[in-house]
């Protein structure tokens, strides 16, 4: 099987970065031919406004691109991570008039919200859900501008008048029951709908006596910086150990019960990983299923994230970590002290965890769940 990779790259490399190359990896590893179609937002630059803004609603130079690469490549498949905004939804009407099917992975909200994390004043929000998303203009939901707000909304609108969304994607990949749900009230076909989850390799681990907490991501309203902080006031001194960079750090620099690393390497964090006794995940919008949290269960660390969308059902209250209320610092502060005096009680959480890894989460069970979908979508044929 031949398989293009479609995918706009972030300025800030996040999660979808990291997924976009793992699997690409994964693919490889098992034989198949991957030929990649990358932009980048580092190139917006160089581009006036409405170039950029009339390019995320249709993008002549993707037709036209993936037009010659397919031609080149005869490739059977097109998986699609993120079209936004160069890229754009055009990228499926190429796909379709070469006849080659088309899977989409959603890893985040944006064909259902303009900002695409449901979330306004930092809480949820679900105005936009099955509905023409003018509500986010009005809020200027995206980056607090209605222009450019504005622009994801007139390309959602666009591309559901045209049945992009409905007939131009084969299959839709959804990274859990709750994210599937939420897609299906927003309007996207049901039964073109599979689930898989994100997957991590599995780390080499070296034995390490694990203390305290730790917190690993983007310092960002949305990840809960503000609760943590407040929560950590609680607790001793350097008790969480904080890896990561964003403009929220200065919540947690007063903290004297955090001690902040800055940006690690992937094999600093696993190393963090192997050392701790929990990963805090306190996000306070509907994390899609963040490789964070996949990469604690493959270090057998438990974690202690808020009870809010996904989360509440990926991590198993009492048996792979712990649950508390969103956006309740009490509460979470009340969990992590509990985690610091029960290590014996969260080291089981954490073998149950490693056992969830190898059992859901594995990059093996992950290919086997990406190859049913790949022929479903094959078999099925293009739209």
């Amino acid at each position: 099987m031949k398989i293009l990779l479609v995918h706009n790259a972030y300025q800030q490399r996040g999660g979808e970065d990291a997924v976009v190359e793992s699997e690409a990896a994964l693919l490889r590893a098992h034989g198949h031919e991957v030929v990649e179609y990358l932009r980048h937002n580092d190139n917006i630059g160089g581009m006036g406004r409405i170039r950029v803004a009339a390019g995320a609603l249709w993008s002549q130079q993707t037709v036209a691109d993936l037009g010659r690469v397919i031609s080149s490549s005869g490739v059977d498949l097109m998986h699609v991570h993120n079209t936004f905004p160069l890229i754009s939804p055009s990228a499926y009407w190429a796909a379709a008039s070469a006849g080659v099917p088309v899977v989409q992975t959603l890893h985040n909200f944006r064909l259902i919200c303009p900002q695409a994390m449901l979330l306004r004043d930092g809480k949820v929000c679900e105005s936009c859900v099955g509905r023409a998303p003018w509500a986010g203009v009005a809020h200027a939901c995206y980056r607090g501008s209605r222009a450019q707000t504005g622009t994801l909304a007139a390309m959602l609108v666009l591309h559901r008048g045209l049945g992009t969304w409905a007939r131009k994607v084969t299959r839709y990949i959804a990274l859990n029951d709750f994210c599937r749900d939420k897609f299906i009230q927003g309007g996207l076909p049901e039964a073109k709908i599979s689930i898989k989850p994100n997957f991590v390799e599995d780390p080499s681990l070296i034995p390490r006596d694990r203390q305290g907490l730790l917190f690993v991501g983007r310092l960002s309203p949305e990840k809960g910086v503000a609760v943590l902080a407040e929560a950590t006031h609680a607790l001793p001194m350097g008790a969480l150990r904080v890896a990561g960079e964003g403009p929220a750090r200065q919540l947690l620099q007063a903290c004297t019960g955090a001690s902040l690393l800055g940006s690690l390497s992937g094999p600093a964090v696993v190393r963090e990983m192997s050392g701790a006794v929990a990963l805090v995940l306190p996000s306070i919008w509907y994390e899609n299923f963040p490789r964070t949290l996949v990469e604690a269960y493959a270090c057998g660390l438990p974690v202690i994230a808020s009870r809010i969308g996904a989360l509440a059902h990926i991590v198993k209250d009492g048996v792979t970590g712990l649950l508390f209320d969103p956006g309740n610092a009490a509460d979470l502060a009340a969990k992590m002290h509990w985690a610091l005096a029960n290590p014996e009680k969260l080291a089981v959480m954490g073998r149950n965890a490693r056992l969830e890894y190898e059992t859901c989460y594995s990059p093996e069970v992950n290919y086997v769940q990406l190859m049913d979908i790949y022929q479903q979508a094959i078999d099925a044929g293009p739209t």
